[in-house]
């Protein structure tokens, strides 16, 4: 058989697929190659290899821009159903604004505005936002700022006596420390 019936695909010896490598020449192959046809094969397949080279690093290049393009869109997206949740309080405050301009009973304004503060907590309680309010507690740096020390005859010494700001946590991590007065016991 001449190497041009050789290299023709048979019954017995099928082209091989584009899609599979090349198997790995055996030494028969080689001594029968010249070296012009074994350079040529080497080019051919430095080629191939530069060219998945070239299409990984598309590849990774168009993933990196589009985790980027998602976390930019998460990060405006983000406080969206928060909000969505917020604009009933928005409206009730409205319409409690409107009722206290026309109204002379501000008793009925007052209990209003309570239900309306009561609702934003609540909302904002279903969306992580836990109040921190120590009345009476023993002091907790990590979670309490001592603005000032104040003797107390009710309230044992270094328990907090008086809550000035109220602090806030949003699923178990501090936003902001209460503000406390902590009581230095009874004055001597």
């Amino acid at each position: 058989m001449s190497e041009n019936e050789q290299d023709k695909p048979t019954a017995t010896n099928p082209a091989p697929e584009a899609s599979q490598p090349a198997a790995a020449p055996d030494s028969e192959q080689i001594a029968q190659t010249s070296p012009e046809e074994a350079l040529n094969a080497a080019k051919k397949e430095a080629a191939d290899n530069y060219a998945r080279y070239l299409r990984s690093v598309a590849d990774l290049e168009n993933f990196r821009k589009r985790t980027l393009r998602e976390k930019d869109e998460l990060r405006q997206f983000a406080a969206s159903r928060v909000l969505e949740d917020l604009l009933p309080i928005i409206d009730n405050l409205t319409h409690g604004l409107t009722a206290a301009k026309q109204a002379t009973d501000t008793k009925g304004i007052v209990e209003g505005i309570e239900m309306v503060l009561t609702q934003l907590k609540t909302t904002l309680a279903n969306h992580g936002l836990k109040e921190i309010n120590p009345a009476g507690q023993p002091f907790d740096p990590h979670q309490h700022e001592a603005i000032s020390h104040q003797p107390s005859p009710d309230v044992p010494a270094e328990n907090v006596a008086l809550v000035v700001r109220t602090g806030y946590s949003l699923n178990g991590r501090l936003l902001r420390a209460a503000s406390v007065v902590v009581s230095s016991g009874p004055a001597a």
